[in-house]
C-alpha cells in the first residue's frame, strides 16, 4: 500500500508541475502576453528564411512582438528592485528596448545598449503612471505630486547612472588610443580609479628612440668626420625628420602620434660629442611641465689606417677621420620640461 501512496504522490508532483508548465506556455486567451512571445519567436524564424528588406521587416516585428510580450509579463506582477520603485521588469524590457534601437547584428552589446539602457528602463517604469487602466479601457492622466517626485528623483539617477557609464567607456576609450596618458597616477582624481599599476614610462616614447637610434647610427657611423660634424650643425632638422618618420610608422595605430615630438641636443666634448634625443610628449599630463625621455648616443672620431683604428686626440681632422657612434640601450625619463637648446 505505501508503494501505492508513494506513486500517486509522485503522480500528483507531476501533475501540478504539468499545470504550472500549461499555464505558462498555453494562451489562457488570444490576448495575451504569450501570444506576443510566440508571434516573435515566429517572425524571427521566418526573417531566417527572408533576405533583404524582408527580412529586416520581419526581424523588427520580431523584435516589437518581443519587447510587448516581456513587458505584459513583467508587468501582471512586478517585482521591485529593493530601495526603488523601478520593477525588475522595467529593467528587462529596457535592456531589449535598448538592444533592438542600439545593437547590431554583429554585436548586440554596444556602447550606446550599455549607456542608455538605465535612463531607457526609468522611462519604461514612468510610462505607466499616466495611464489608468487596462487593455484597451486604458485613458490618460496626470500623475499626483508624490509620483510625480518619485518619477524625477528615478529619472535622473538613471540618468546619472548612464553619465557614469559613458564616462568610463570615454576614457576607456583615451586610455586605448593615448597609451602614454598611463603614466600619470590618477591618485588625486575624484573620477578615474586605476585598477591596475599604470606605467611609469610611456611605452610608445620609449618605441620612438629604440627605433630612431639605430637609424642614427647607420647614417653617421664611419662616416668621414667632417660630415658628420655638419650633420651635427644641422641636427635639430635631420633629427626632427627622422623622429617623425618613425612616429609615422611606428605609432601608425595611435591618435596619440601628433602628440610626440623629437629634437636633439648636442654637447661637445674633450673627444667628440654627445648627441642626447629626446622625445617630448606635448599631450596633456597631470603637471603644467610635462615629460620627456632620453638616449644618448657617443659620437667619437676614429682614425682608420688600413684594418685597424685608433681614437684621434689631438687631430680630428684628418682625411682618414671617421665617426664611430655608440647609442645606449637605455632610455631616461624625466617628469619635468625638456632642456633649452644650445
Amino acid at each position: 500500500m505505501q508503494i501505492v501512496r508513494d506513486l500517486f504522490g509522485v503522480f500528483n508532483v507531476v501533475g501540478d508541475i504539468y499545470e504550472r508548465i500549461k499555464k505558462i506556455v498555453i494562451p489562457p486567451k488570444a490576448y495575451s502576453w504569450q501570444t506576443l512571445i510566440y508571434l516573435s519567436i515566429f517572425s524571427w524564424f521566418m526573417s531566417s528564411m527572408c533576405t533583404g528588406f524582408v527580412k529586416d521587416a520581419i526581424a523588427f516585428c520580431g523584435w516589437i512582438f518581443l519587447i510587448l510580450g516581456t513587458a505584459w509579463y513583467t508587468t501582471d506582477s512586478p517585482i521591485l528592485i529593493p530601495g526603488t520603485n523601478m520593477p525588475v521588469g522595467a529593467v528587462i524590457t529596457g535592456f531589449l528596448v535598448s538592444v533592438f534601437a542600439f545593437g547590431h547584428d554583429e554585436t548586440i552589446l554596444t556602447t550606446r545598449t550599455i549607456v542608455l539602457w538605465p535612463t531607457i528602463s526609468a522611462i519604461i517604469t514612468a510610462i505607466p503612471e499616466f495611464f489608468e487602466g487596462t487593455g484597451t479601457e486604458a485613458k490618460t492622466l496626470i500623475p499626483k505630486i508624490e509620483d510625480r517626485q518619485k518619477m524625477i528623483i528615478l529619472l535622473g539617477s538613471c540618468a546619472v547612472i548612464s553619465c557614469w557609464l559613458q564616462f568610463y567607456f570615454v576614457a576607456e576609450n583615451w586610455l586605448n588610443e593615448y597609451p602614454s596618458l598611463e603614466v600619470d597616477t590618477y591618485q588625486g582624481s575624484a573620477f578615474v580609479s586605476r585598477i591596475e599599476p599604470p606605467d611609469r614610462i610611456p611605452r610608445n616614447g620609449v618605441v620612438i628612440l629604440d627605433k630612431l637610434a639605430p637609424q642614427i647610427e647607420q647614417q653617421l657611423n664611419e662616416q668621414p668626420w667632417s660630415q658628420v660634424e655638419q650633420w651635427l650643425l644641422n641636427s635639430r632638422q635631420n633629427v626632427s625628420r627622422l623622429g617623425r618618420q618613425v612616429i609615422e610608422t611606428n605609432l601608425a595605430q595611435y591618435d596619440e602620434k601628433a602628440l610626440w615630438v623629437v629634437e636633439p641636443r648636442v654637447t661637445n666634448l674633450k673627444s667628440g660629442y654627445k648627441l642626447d634625443l629626446l622625445s617630448i610628449w606635448m599631450g596633456p599630463s597631470s603637471t603644467s611641465r610635462g615629460y620627456y625621455l632620453t638616449k644618448t648616443c657617443q659620437i667619437e672620431p676614429v682614425a682608420k689606417i688600413g684594418n685597424t683604428r685608433s681614437r684621434v686626440a689631438n687631430n680630428p681632422d684628418e682625411k682618414n677621420t671617421l665617426a664611430e657612434v655608440n647609442c645606449e640601450g637605455k632610455t631616461s625619463f624625466f617628469a619635468d620640461s625638456p632642456p633649452p637648446q644650445e
